[in-house]
């Protein structure tokens, strides 16, 4: 118990300097990291959805840096085929005996923290590759399985204006990502302060402030934490409330074609508990549900043209089912 007390008290610690760290490249986007290091330590996965020139790449490298993890980024096209993401194997020649053998090289797939940069650009053959390794930890590759190294968290982005040309996620694959995360754009002043920096010579040497081990211990001690059954009934009931005709009102049977799964219910707990060791506290509070309750169940909801004529988006959705819980 004692150990598990040091180590929730480590995790408090280590938010704390990455968000410092972060701070001397990344300004403002406090609500988007603290989401992203949420999910890194629930061992969750991100799909981020901001326009161009927001900085989702830069965040990532620079997280990447500072948590001492290989970082890789792969760019969605329309023809990045399954094998340019996990790997494939190559004809080798042994010099000194002729003999030529295949060898296997491994792909970008292979690393800690994977940017996906734009996957509705790529065809779901290629899409299903990267989530097969995102639900299963491993890749299957010329009749071989390959173990990821852990941690392994994906992050990946999509452009919500250009949309000819995509290969929109369904459903059922949204539903592998624990959050969705909408980058807005700065305010005035903090585009001033981007402005200023990035258009002078400034170099920054970052450190790494955690070691992979120690990620590792955060993500085991999470399951560990203990949780009220009161927190765990608010957040079922919540994720409930989206499912059309369970008793959660007329308007939510007209906006709504189908709610979240359990998946939902069980990264609100995780995030939770998550959120709660970052500020110090050893049991997540039904705040921290509703804190969570947008980014989890903002891509579980498939909407009603009823809801888009009456401009009910998802937000607003969560919203109204928050005051109803309220």
């Amino acid at each position: 118990m004692g150990e598990d007390v040091q180590i929730a008290e480590a995790i408090a610690r280590a938010f704390e300097t990455i968000k410092k760290e972060l701070g001397r490249v990344i300004v403002g986007q406090e609500e988007i990291i603290e989401e992203l290091l949420i999910a890194l330590f629930a061992r969750g996965h991100c799909l981020l959805i901001g326009v161009p020139g927001l900085a989702k790449t830069l965040i990532i490298r620079t997280l990447g840096q500072i948590l001492n993890l290989q970082f890789s980024r792969i760019q969605f096209t329309p023809d990045l085929m399954p094998s340019d993401i996990t790997g494939s194997e190559i004809l080798e020649e042994d010099k000194t005996t002729g003999q030529k053998t295949f060898r296997f090289i491994k792909g970008p797939i292979f690393a800690n923290i994977v940017l996906a940069d734009e996957i509705n650009r790529t065809p779901p053959k290629t899409q299903s590759a990267l989530l097969e390794a995102m639900q299963e930890y491993r890749v299957t590759a010329s009749g071989q399985t390959f173990v990821l190294d852990e941690p392994f968290f994906v992050l990946a982005t999509q452009n919500p204006i250009e949309q000819e040309g995509t290969y929109p996620l369904p459903e059922a694959q949204l539903d592998r990502f624990m959050f969705s995360l909408w980058l807005d754009y700065p305010s005035f002043e903090q585009e001033v302060e981007i402005v200023r920096r990035t258009t002078v010579e400034e170099l920054h040497d970052l450190e790494p402030v955690v070691q992979k081990s120690e990620i590792l211990n955060f993500q085991k001690l999470i399951r560990r934490v203990p949780v009220a059954d009161n927190v765990i009934e608010y957040a079922v009931k919540l994720v409930s409330l989206t499912r059309p005709g369970n008793k959660s009102g007329e308007k939510i049977d007209e906006w709504i074609r189908w709610g979240a799964g359990p998946r939902a219910s069980q990264y609100l707990i995780l995030g939770a508990k998550v959120r709660a060791l970052l500020y110090n506290r050893f049991t997540p509070e039904i705040e921290d549900i509703r804190h969570l309750a947008l980014p989890v169940l903002r891509h579980r909801l498939v909407t009603s043209y009823s809801a888009e004529a009456e401009g009910m988006g998802t937000k607003e959705i969560v919203d109204f089912i928050m005051q109803k819980m309220a």
